[in-house]
């Protein structure tokens, strides 16, 4: 299949939690052994709400906060995978598909490089791509801000979409 230029489309997402003690730390789907959890009205994970919010504005739709209030009750402490493969259904709905995905996550501590790979298998799984379409960095706060102080962890994602052969 031939991809024209006009069928590509790129969305950012971003998203920051705080850090609350005790463990574990649940990033991209996974739970990792930690003194600390990331608080949010969902199971707060960072790399998944990244990935959504670039899915959806790849396409040109609402973000995930639209789709998934903090204020409604039925998202209490969900599963954010689950929040990322509605996402992902309708932007598949709307006539797009995942080329690639490029995420950093941004943590002091832990050290997420152990878990790359893992992370890596665990997203691809879950929007049901390979996991050559999926990358996966980890970066400190270099002892600075909100990241580098242990508060908190941040995720940023890049999503590359096509138009589906046939969609309008």
């Amino acid at each position: 299949m031939q991809i024209e230029p006009w069928h590509l489309r790129v969305g950012i997402g971003h998203d920051t939690h705080r850090l609350g003690v005790g463990g574990p730390l649940r990033i991209g789907g996974i739970d990792i052994e930690f003194d600390r959890h990331l608080i949010g009205h969902s199971d707060a994970d960072v790399l998944l709400h990244a990935v959504t919010d670039a899915i959806l504005g790849g396409a040109a739709m609402d973000d995930i906060g639209t789709i998934f209030p903090d204020n409604d009750p039925a998202n209490a402490k969900r599963d954010s995978r689950e929040m990322l493969r509605i996402a992902y259904e309708l932007v598949r709905q709307a006539g797009y598909r995942i080329v690639n995905i490029d995420c950093v996550v941004f943590a002091e501590r832990p050290k997420l490089s152990p878990y790359r790979e893992t992370l890596k298998s665990a997203l691809a799984a879950c929007l049901g791509i390979d996991v050559n379409q999926v990358g996966i960095k980890a970066k400190t706060g270099e002892q600075v801000d909100a990241v580098g102080n242990q508060l908190a962890i941040s995720a940023q994602c890049v999503a590359l979409l096509c138009r589906d052969q046939g969609a309008g």
